[in-house]
């Protein structure tokens, strides 16, 4: 009989994660903090032929993929199934479809074992994923978490306890960088893209920074500086005037960029605290990668930055949030249920 009130907590536990919530299906073994594999199987070249995720074809991506990734991170990590101590899943937020695939998988497969099954919110993954980079951190800190569907400004006040300082109020960072993508017409994913054209362009446009009139608050909006990079090509081409879209592309990523790093560093600052981190898949900008550490720098913060590839979607971040709710006892029962929404807290 599955009973979730009789496991016992390891010091140093082997936990499995897995991670469905859009286009990559992923897995990744860990042994405490040691991450020992992460595997990643992605439906994004399929998806970029549609301009972006197709929930179906994701969904079908990930059935086909999940046993043959699940199968790569043990292989990678050279521990066997019967030495997991727990599987952690994303149960949401994300593409319905897509994270029932990996939940199920994972219920049977902690179910089969009598191992804990622990859900981890995917946001939360994304704010753990610093974790794996420095096996010494420790809170308190504050983290700025920026991906395709939250930007958020957090106090990290212990493991399992943060306070949303400022978010946005309507789009997110990652959301605004594929919209403009589009208007550039340059392919999905978005974000890379707007990054690698930028490269080649010049800050010379006068784009609004996505804060709110109150020049003091940590809240955020996008919607106006998308707004208003559509309205400037938009000008032009009725005028007949060609768009030098390296040009808008680097003032738009600054636009964009900027007010995020001073706002993170003054929280820092205000609260006292000495150590930054970061998550969420718009982190894995070079550009804004560069500006964070220059301003930490400048600060005498201490900056800690997951690698790129732990910034955008992958199962060692999951694992990582995992281990959080394993020491924690946090285990879910098996009728738990995928959630296309999930609130940061």
């Amino acid at each position: 009989m599955y009973d979730i009130s009789k496991f016992q907590i390891k010091e140093n536990p082997v936990i499995l994660g897995l991670e469905s919530s859009c286009d990559e299906t992923a897995a990744a073994v860990i042994r405490g903090r040691e991450l020992l594999s992460s595997k990643i199987i992605s439906s994004a070249t399929e998806q970029a032929k549609f301009g972006g995720v197709v929930p179906e074809i994701a969904s079908r991506a990930h059935t086909e993929a999940v046993d043959e990734v699940v199968a790569q991170a043990l292989a990678e990590a050279h521990v066997s199934v019967n030495e997991l101590d727990a599987v952690a899943v994303t149960y949401g937020a994300g593409l319905l479809g897509a994270l029932l695939v990996g939940l199920s998988f994972a219920k049977s497969l902690a179910y089969s074992l009598n191992i804990p099954l622990i859900a981890v919110n995917h946001i939360r993954g994304h704010m753990a994923a610093a974790y794996l980079i420095d096996k010494q951190l420790k809170p308190p800190f504050v983290t700025l978490l920026a991906s395709g569907g939250h930007t958020a400004i957090l106090h990290t006040k212990s493991f399992t306890e943060f306070e949303i300082l400022g978010g946005t109020c309507d789009d997110a960072a990652g959301e605004a960088f594929d919209k403009v993508a589009r208007v550039l017409s340059l392919p999905y994913p978005g974000g890379v893209n707007v990054e690698r054209l930028a490269k080649s362009g010049k800050n010379n446009i006068a784009f609004p920074k996505c804060l709110v009139k109150n020049s003091k608050s940590l809240q955020f909006s996008y919607s106006g500086l998308k707004t208003a990079v559509i309205n400037y090509c938009h000008n032009l081409e009725q005028k007949g005037e060609s768009v030098v879209r390296e040009d808008v592309a680097a003032s738009f990523q600054f636009a964009a960029v900027q007010p995020l790093v001073q706002k993170t560093v003054e929280c820092a600052k205000q609260l006292g605290v000495g150590t930054v981190t970061a998550g969420g898949g718009v982190i894995a900008n070079g550009y804004l990668r560069e500006m964070l550490k220059g301003e930490c720098d400048r600060e005498n913060l201490r900056l800690v930055l997951p690698e790129k590839a732990y910034c955008t979607d992958n199962a060692a971040m999951i694992a990582a949030e995992g281990l959080i709710g394993y020491m924690n006892g946090n285990f879910a029962s098996l009728d738990i249920n995928a959630r296309a929404q999930i609130p940061l807290k």
